[in-house]
């Protein structure tokens, strides 16, 4: 039952996204700008944790996971670190999602041969 709540809560949110995506001007990189924001924005007022929690996978693959991810990277650097925290927390704790996304895509270029869109 968990599976479907997440897969219920994740295509919402891409409902979401589509229907901003379809009614506004934005393009689509602002668009990810806002949903990191709004993760960010969730977890520092202390909402996001309990709001993954209740569900699951569908709420902390998207990219308001990813905001959410930097915050507490950055409380827990800052905690730990003092003022240096704000600047490396972030990095630190997303470093191995970014990490991963940056060889598979390389390694997916390397299979599917892209071309550049004239």
């Amino acid at each position: 039952m968990d599976y479907v709540k997440a897969f219920i809560i994740g295509g919402l949110i891409c409902a979401a996204v589509q229907i901003l995506m379809d009614n506004t001007k934005l393009m689509p990189g602002r668009i990810m700008v806002i949903l990191v924001c709004l993760g960010a924005l969730l977890g520092a007022v202390g909402v996001y944790e309990p709001f993954a929690k209740w569900a699951g996978a569908g709420a902390t693959v998207p990219l308001i996971g990813f905001g959410n991810t930097l915050v507490k990277g950055i409380k827990e650097a800052v905690d730990k670190d003092g003022f240096i925290g704000i600047f490396k927390g972030g990095f630190t704790a997303a470093s191995v999602g970014v990490s991963a996304a940056l060889i598979f895509s390389y390694i997916a270029s390397w299979v599917f041969k892209p071309k550049m869109k004239v």
